[in-house]
C-alpha cells in the first residue's frame, strides 16, 4: 500500500468519526451509542450492561424468563416484542427510546415533570391510566386513581417506576381494553399533577377496585381505607 493510499485512508477515518461526534453517537457493533441519552439503542446481537438492565427490568415485569447474561438473544428479543405488543406501541423487538421510556429505562432528568423526579413520559403515563380507569369518575377519584399507581412505585413489593407498576401483567386491564386508546381527558393530566405533587384522596392505599365490576374474593377481602365515588381504595 503507497503512503498516499494510506494518508487517503486515515483522512476518511478521521472524517468519519468526526462525523460521528458532531451528532453524537457512534457505533460499536450491533449497539448504537448516543454521548446524549443515558442509554444505547439495544437488539438482538447487543451485549453489556444496558441488556443486562433490560433483562432485569422485563423479568420484573413477568415477560422475561432467562438468565441476566447481558446477551440480547432470542429469548430477550421476544420478551420485548411481547411488552411492546401490551404496551401498544411498535413491536420490532428492538429496546430503543420509545421502549425504554416505556420499561423506565429511558432519558435524563431534563425536560422532566413533577420536580424533576418523573420525565415527561412518566407524568404522560400516568394521566393516561388515570383518564383509562378513572373515566367518568369525579376528579378527585381522578386523582386517587394516581396516587395508588404512585404509592405502588413506592411499595417494596411493587415495580418502581410508573411504567413498571402499569405494565406489570394483570395489574391494570384499561391497558388491554379500547378505553387505552381514546384520547387523555384534560382532567386526567392535572390529576396527574396532583397526585405527583402529594395530593393522595385514597389515604395511602395500594389498590382500589369497582364492587360492581369485581369478583376477585381477594381484591375484595382487602381493607377498605376509603370509597370515593365508584371505586374503593383499599391497602
Amino acid at each position: 500500500m503507497t503512503n498516499t493510499l494510506k494518508n487517503v485512508i486515515k483522512i476518511a477515518v478521521v472524517l468519519i468519526m468526526a462525523v460521528a461526534v458532531a451528532f453524537g453517537s457512534y457505533a460499536v457493533g450491533n449497539t448504537l451509542f448516543s454521548e446524549d441519552s443515558t442509554y444505547a439503542l439495544s437488539r438482538y446481537g447487543s451485549t453489556g450492561s444496558e441488556v443486562r438492565s433490560i433483562q432485569t427490568k422485563l423479568k420484573s415485569l413477568g415477560y422475561y424468563y432467562g438468565a441476566v447474561d447481558g446477551i440480547y438473544g432470542t429469548q430477550t428479543k421476544n420478551a420485548v416484542i411481547a411488552f411492546q405488543r401490551n404496551c401498544g406501541i411498535t413491536v420490532d423487538g428492538i429496546a430503543g427510546p420509545q421502549t425504554l421510556l416505556y420499561l423506565g429505562l429511558g432519558g435524563s432528568s431534563s425536560g422532566s415533570s413533577g420536580g424533576g423526579k418523573y420525565t415527561a413520559a412518566e407524568v404522560n403515563l400516568l394521566a393516561k391510566v388515570i383518564s383509562a380507569e378513572a373515566r367518568g369518575e369525579s376528579y378527585e377519584g381522578q386523582v386517587a386513581v394516581g396516587a395508588v399507581i404512585l404509592n405502588r412505585v413506592a411499595h417494596p413489593s411493587f415495580p418502581d417506576t410508573i411504567s413498571g407498576v402499569v405494565y406489570q401483567n394483570g395489574a391494570f386491564s384499561c391497558v388491554y381494553d379500547s378505553n387505552w386508546y381514546q384520547p387523555v381527558a384534560e382532567s386526567a393530566k392535572r390529576a396527574a399533577q396532583d397526585a405527583i405533587n402529594g395530593w393522595d384522596p385514597s389515604g395511602g392505599a395500594i389498590y382500589y377496585y369497582n364492587p360492581a365490576k369485581t369478583s376477585n374474593a381477594w381484591m375484595r377481602s382487602r381493607p377498605v381505607i376509603k370509597v370515593i365515588g365508584n371505586h374503593y381504595f383499599c391497602k
